[in-house]
């Protein structure tokens, strides 16, 4: 060991040994020095598997280890299952520190809540929404048991930037040094993450104020082994069986079966009902085959049962095993020795990408990442964009991005979160009873993570709250809650900023399989795909909010909630050149590395072919029929500004992976009346979203108690680009149309 190992306590060192841990990682001994300091905030940014957890948590056991009152560390992750995790990896290192360590969210043992309320100190693993219910009904609990705070730490920090959550998560941990008298004498704030993009911005996020310096502490190394592999599938005109025809779901299905029998292995499916669909699909080929199976679905709408029971099979590494999950399993939690990673549909994002890919690879193995990409049969009746292949275009892209550029996306720091904002007005007047409005501004905005909105937004926003009585003003200036706001900030599902809709438990016999949000239309003798298994409905009990299933074959997945991602810039100029240069390799010591099947090769020659005969190299906007197709190969948020421009001239339009095809249309027309709306009064984005249905805009929580105003403003932010569509508009359209 060396000499950062002597300044960690000689019972953490203890601890070391038992491990039998040869000497710390890179990151573990630079993490040490700035955490024992305790003078600074820290950032960690390391590939998965790297030690994080450790680098923080080793130095900052040792400055906490003869803390006998108050809780030494907070430790704030974004989910229940990784809370449980850490607890379990901790449990051993406190236990010969003689400290005390306590899991505290909706699903931990109130024994070890109760033991904490009454002797609080060592470590405290919590939520967000936790924390938030401890703020509002005990701060002054929290004032006594949070004084001789001595380090917050944000696990999975990337899962909460630029985030409704995050913004919720950056105010409470200000309200928090706000409480315990710690404004000017700040506790360190520590955050752990695996992909931050454009680093160097972070600290400003962790420490909105900026009054207290920031070390940031990332490896310099990239992950020394990586194993990828792209297969193609061709989804058929006319699916039939007797000629030998199958769905390309059916052949993913059968290369999963193929490939991940035997072993354990992640396969992501980015949306519950494809993870149900082709969970219930393997078990069809385990049954058939005669053999036990070993494919599980996993995502947030199972039982916690069937959840944690999947992650211990994991975990356990006794059993092979497959999950077929959503992002559940994207982040931190320790699930054992994953053999490979397997991406079913062109991903997220890179960054999701390149959190999924740590999942493999950990003690000492390559990660493996397999992507299994259907595209269909091309016929006389295809459209244009079936010839692109632009979903396997998009992948390939984002798998350039991740290991040849070590890119992935940064946050986007300059929305204006207003929902969170009026969340937040509510969370801190039910905290204190009342308050002032410049209290108010001072604590949320100058001091907290609302920057971008401005003293006159913020008497627009209090004004409107107290219109739709969710506030009231005294006599004396303070506000109050009104009557909405009392009605909120009483209800259990307030301590969220996100939505959680009112949901049926699904009960097979005595035993609860999950939950469905009450927006999806379940009816009796219907058969549904749940938990990987084939149900028929029962019965409904909508009093008691219960859906009766029974075992049966047939059925499909129910519709599950949610809303899309956006696809960045640099992702689509990345899918522009790789169609200009017909060349999607990796090189490796000056050597070109193909990684694509046969299949998967077919198709991209048929895309770029398509590509080159179209003449989409010097050509913005293609003619093809009665349609025409506008290619920027930018962001999605430029491709909604031109959607929404085209629309208010009366066109109508589809975007398909940034492609906008915008039907009954002339190729000169259309540019010529672009060019004249840039050469004009470009409208800004908020005239953008004035456009829209004041229901379009409506996306978070609490946006229905917006002004229209503000809204509408906020909206514009988050899904126009009026700068970036003009320039594109100026600089693409004098080339000539086809």
């Amino acid at each position: 060991m060396t000499n950062e190992y002597l300044q960690l306590d000689r019972r953490v060192q203890k601890w070391l040994f038992k491990q039998d841990w040869s000497d710390l990682r890179e990151i573990q001994k630079r993490a040490i020095e700035p955490i024992l300091a305790s003078d600074r905030d820290v950032l960690i940014s390391a590939s998965t598997a790297a030690g994080k957890t450790e680098a923080f948590f080793l130095p900052a056991c040792s400055a906490i280890a003869d803390q006998k009152r108050g809780f030494g560390i907070l430790y704030i992750s974004p989910l229940k299952a990784l809370i449980n995790d850490q607890y379990r990896r901790l449990e051993d290192l406190c236990d010969m520190l003689e400290m005390q360590v306590t899991p505290w969210h909706g699903d931990s043992p109130q024994s070890l809540k109760k033991r904490a309320k009454n002797n609080p100190s060592g470590i405290l693993l919590i939520t967000p929404e936790s924390l938030e219910s401890m703020l509002v009904r005990e701060p002054g609990w929290v004032k006594e048991s949070f004084t001789s705070l001595k380090y917050i730490v944000v696990d999975e920090f990337h899962a909460f930037i630029g985030m409704e959550r995050g913004q919720q998560l950056l105010s409470l941990l200000t309200r928090l040094e706000y409480v315990v008298d710690r404004s000017s004498d700040p506790i360190p704030r520590v955050a752990l993450s695996a992909t931050l993009g454009e680093l160097e911005k972070v600290p400003a996020v962790l420490r909105p104020d900026g009054n207290f310096p920031c070390e940031t502490i990332s490896s310099s190394r990239h992950e020394s082994t990586v194993k990828v592999q792209v297969k193609g599938y061709l989804e058929p005109n006319n699916i039939n069986d007797e000629s030998g025809n199958m769905s390309s779901e059916y052949q993913i299905c059968m290369e999963i079966f193929r490939t991940c029998r035997g072993d354990s292995h992640l396969v992501f499916a980015n949306s519950r009902a494809r993870t149900e669909s082709i969970a219930a699909k393997l078990l069809d080929l385990c049954s058939e085959s005669i053999v036990p199976n070993e494919f599980f679905p996993h995502h947030g709408s199972l039982s916690k049962e069937l959840r944690e029971t999947l992650e211990a099979r994991l975990q356990k590494d006794a059993l092979p095993t497959t999950a077929i999950c959503t992002m559940t399993l994207e982040l931190g939690i320790d699930i054992g020795k994953v053999n490979s990673v397997i991406q079913v549909t062109p991903p997220h994002s890179v960054s999701s990408l390149r959190q999924r890919l740590g999942r493999s690879g950990r003690r000492g193995l390559p990660s493996v990442l397999r992507m299994l990409i259907s595209e269909s049969e091309l016929s006389n009746h295809s459209s244009f964009m079936d010839a692109l292949r632009l979903g396997l275009i998009q992948s390939l892209a984002m798998v350039r991005l991740l290991i040849v550029d070590h890119w992935f996306e940064p946050a986007e720091l300059d929305q204006m979160h207003l929902s969170t904002l009026l969340h937040q007005i509510l969370a801190v007047i039910a905290q204190f009873g009342s308050v002032r409005a410049d209290q108010l501004y001072h604590l949320l905005c100058t001091r907290g993570p609302f920057k971008q909105v401005s003293i006159k937004d913020f008497k627009v926003l209090l004004s409107h709250m107290g219109k739709v009585n969710l506030i009231q003003q005294l006599e004396s200036g303070e506000l109050v809650l009104g009557m909405e706001g009392e009605r909120h900030t009483s209800s259990y599902t307030f301590y969220a900023v996100f939505q959680t809709p009112e949901e049926f438990r699904v009960v097979a016999g005595s035993r609860t399989l999950g939950t469905l949000p009450v927006d999806t239309v379940i009816l009796k003798g219907q058969h549904i795909i749940f938990g990987g298994r084939r149900w028929k409905v029962k019965d409904i009990d909508d009093e008691k909010k219960v859906i009766y299933v029974t075992s049966t074959k047939g059925g499909s997945p129910p519709k599950f909630g949610g809303g899309g991602m956006t696809v960045h810039d640099r992702v689509r100029q990345e899918m522009f050149s790789i169609y200009q240069t017909g060349d999607y390799r990796i090189e490796v010591s000056g050597q070109k590395i193909d990684f694509l099947d046969s299949m998967a090769k077919r198709l991209f020659e048929e895309g770029t072919h398509f590509f080159r005969e179209a003449g989409l190299e010097k050509c913005s906007i293609y003619q093809s029929g009665n349609s025409c197709y506008v290619f920027t190969w930018m962001g999605d948020k430029v491709v909604n500004t031109l959607i929404v421009l085209l629309s208010r001239l009366g066109y109508v339009c589809t975007n398909c992976f940034g492609v906008i095809e915008v039907h009954k249309a002339d190729a000169d027309e259309l540019r010529n009346c672009l060019l004249d709306i840039a050469n004009g009064d470009f409208p800004e984005e908020m005239e953008l979203a004035s456009a829209l249905a004041l229901q379009q805009k409506v996306v978070e929580k609490y946006d229905e108690y917006l002004p229209e105003e503000l809204l509408t403003k906020c909206y514009g932010r988050r899904a126009f680009n009026s700068d970036a569509a003009k320039q594109w508009i100026l600089s693409s359209l004098e080339a000539t149309t086809i």
